[in-house]
């Protein structure tokens, strides 16, 4: 038998409580709250879409599903004279389907549209320029490294984005975006074979997403130790790590970090970049 209760719930606190929940990787138990909650106002309510569309995005990322794009439409009637975090949900999207050729995972341009990958970038600009704050500056900034990274093979051009994404990060003290910048600026330091500096940033990245609650997130930077741990020769230490990651990543539903640390364990390098192209 299913009981309700009607309650009043400053908006604010319903969001920032399925915030909590999307971070710790329950992107299920977030919309379902969101979608139960209703409002009077249209502000409220443009508010709730906005964050459901927000925790599908997490969830998709995750959790290899395909929900955010119907949620980001259905906010974005919600918000007939346009919203920067809408446009910033959905740059964030068509990144990462753009990552995806053939069913499969592919980093740099090869197989993709250069027009598309084109607009992106621009778009990532746009939403740079135009931010309404530092915070929100250096999220565009994050994502124009990403792009640059992962879409152009750009090896050179993402750092100086992502180091600008830590400043903003820094000074608006998001520790989930500074720990995102970490991470990426890690992943060229350990490229250029600097692992001691790539260590530091690591090691920062996991202590400052387990500080904000990101269980995934968390997950995802010890994969990257257990890298160091191999690199430095400590196979067995790096097993015991991506082992743990493995089992915990499938325990919560996140099946693309579940594979990714199997893959490790079968010899695959999670850190292996793109080739260069030239752009």
């Amino acid at each position: 038998m299913t009981s309700t209760v009607n309650a009043v719930i400053p908006v604010e606190e319903l969001i920032a409580t399925a915030q909590e929940l999307s971070v710790t990787g329950r992107w299920k138990r977030a919309s379902r709250l969101l979608d139960t909650c209703t409002a009077d106002d249209p502000e409220s309510r443009a508010r709730i879409a906005r964050a459901a569309a927000q925790v599908a995005l997490e969830q998709d990322w995750f959790a290899g599903t395909d929900t955010a794009a119907a949620r980001i439409e259905a906010a974005e009637k919600e918000f007939p004279g346009g919203d920067w975090d809408l446009d910033f949900a959905r740059l964030r999207n068509t990144y990462r389907r753009l990552l995806v050729v053939d069913g499969r995972l592919r980093l740099g341009p090869d197989g993709k549209d250069p027009e598309d990958l084109a607009a992106l970038r621009r778009e990532a600009e746009s939403l740079r320029d135009s931010a309404p704050d530092e915070v929100r500056r250096g999220w565009a900034e994050m994502y124009l490294g990403l792009i640059t990274d992962n879409h152009f093979a750009d090896l050179a051009g993402a750092p100086p984005h992502y180091a600008s994404a830590l400043r903003a990060a820094e000074q608006g003290d998001d520790p989930l975006l500074a720990r995102e910048a970490l991470r990426h600026l890690g992943d060229h330091d350990h490229d250029a074979g600097d692992h001691a500096r790539a260590l530091d940033r690591w090691s920062r990245a996991a202590t400052l997403g387990a500080a904000a609650g990101t269980v995934p997130g968390t997950l995802s930077q010890q994969l990257l130790l257990a890298v160091l741990a191999r690199d430095s020769g400590d196979e067995a230490g790096a097993t015991a790590l991506s082992t743990e990651v493995a089992r915990w990543a499938e325990a919560i539903g996140a099946v693309r970090l579940a594979a990714q640390a199997r893959g490790f364990l079968a010899g695959v390098d999670p850190t292996a970049a793109p080739a260069e192209t030239g752009s």
